[in-house]
């Protein structure tokens, strides 16, 4: 083994992370302390920087062997002797910022060879542009005409269809497949991504089913980030589109012409029927299945396993299947619970 990590690591003072963070550092004197680590709050070592949000962690971090830890105000003094205390009142975001700071290679995949410029076992069509700094990596396939800003990396057997625009500092993973897309910038497409493919559209008959030609688009704006082996189909007569700052997980599927607002999170195995609106700021745990041409409200909240089957009212809190508000949920299974807590006691008496 040639090394304990796959990440080389930046030390830094914790004077420097206090600035970036926001967080203030409760002992002055100890701004020249260097932090060459991170680590969870139970097992970090000596020399790394953890941190304390969630309240049934506290125990852990009375025994921590981190030597500077984030944490709210109320719990600094929880935090034991020799530790350093950075306080912040999103602790876990001031982590967050703290991680690129020490791993800055960690928060977006890296090219596998590591090589600049464009390979020279990669495939480049005609009428290409490419800015200054983009990395073209072997058995990438750049289609013809196509654009990509300055900064941004295609990876390992990457392809990206004709005419597709891709913006600045944007990441496409080893194995995707772009195609019938514009992408804005600082977005990151991560391997096995499916990108534009066409839709599920057909014209359903006796006499068999029509394929529907899909001759939109998708949009993907600026720091969007897609996860591995996730799908996007391009609009069937109007665009896909994603907004600013979504975040999707791994595996999940986007069908045409959906709308995605700004700053969505939508998590694993969930999945977006066609011509589904979200709304900004909505979130679609893991499992969740929405329906096509339904409308989910901003800030609304579908739960785990949920089939969202309606629209779903702005800043709405829903579960289950059929989805329904939340508390009618908690209730059902409550009654339910109580039912069935009867039966059994009614078969024990019967026996």
């Amino acid at each position: 083994m040639t090394s304990p990590s796959f990440f080389a690591v930046t030390p830094r003072l914790l004077a420097e992370i206090a600035g970036a963070t926001g967080a203030r550092l409760l002992d002055p004197d100890a701004g020249d302390f260097v932090i060459s680590a991170a680590g969870p709050i139970e097992s970090a070592r000596a020399g790394s920087i953890s941190f304390i949000d969630n309240p049934k962690y506290l125990a852990q971090a009375a025994h921590t062997g981190a030597s500077a830890v984030f944490c709210h105000g109320r719990n600094a003094e929880r935090i034991p002797a020799g530790v350093h205390v950075l306080v912040h009142e999103q602790p876990y975001q001031a982590y967050a910022t703290a991680l690129s700071m020490l791993y800055p290679t960690a928060a977006r995949p890296q090219p596998p060879t590591g090589e600049a410029g464009v390979s020279p076992r990669a495939h480049v069509g005609r009428e290409v542009s490419l800015e200054d700094g983009v990395v073209v990596e072997a058995g990438a396939v750049i289609g013809h005409g196509v654009a990509i800003g300055r900064g941004s990396q295609v990876h390992a057997n990457a392809v990206i269809g004709a005419n597709v625009q891709i913006g600045r500092h944007t990441t496409i993973g080893a194995g995707a497949s772009v195609s019938h897309a514009f992408i804005g910038d600082n977005v990151i497409i991560h391997p096995g991504v499916r990108i534009g493919q066409d839709g599920f559209g057909f014209a359903m008959g006796p006499g068999g089913h029509r394929k529907i030609a899909q001759i939109g688009r998708v949009i993907i704006q600026d720091h969007v980030e897609i996860g591995a082996n996730s799908t996007v189909d391009r609009g069937s007569n109007r665009d896909t589109v994603i907004g600013e700052g979504s975040k999707i997980d791994n595996l999940v599927q986007i069908g045409h012409n959906v709308v995605i607002g700004r700053h969505c999170v939508i998590v694993g195995l969930a999945g977006v029927a066609g011509s589904a609106t979200l709304g900004d700021y909505v979130v679609v745990a893991g499992q969740a299945g929405v329906v096509g041409h339904i409308k989910i409200g901003d800030g609304a909240q579908i739960g785990g396993g949920a089939g969202v089957h309606h629209n779903v009212a702005p800043g709405e809190k829903v579960i289950g299947y059929p989805a329904m508000p939340i508390r009618d949920w908690a209730k059902l299974n409550l009654i339910l619970k109580s039912m069935l807590t009867r039966s059994r006691k009614g078969g024990k008496g019967e026996a």
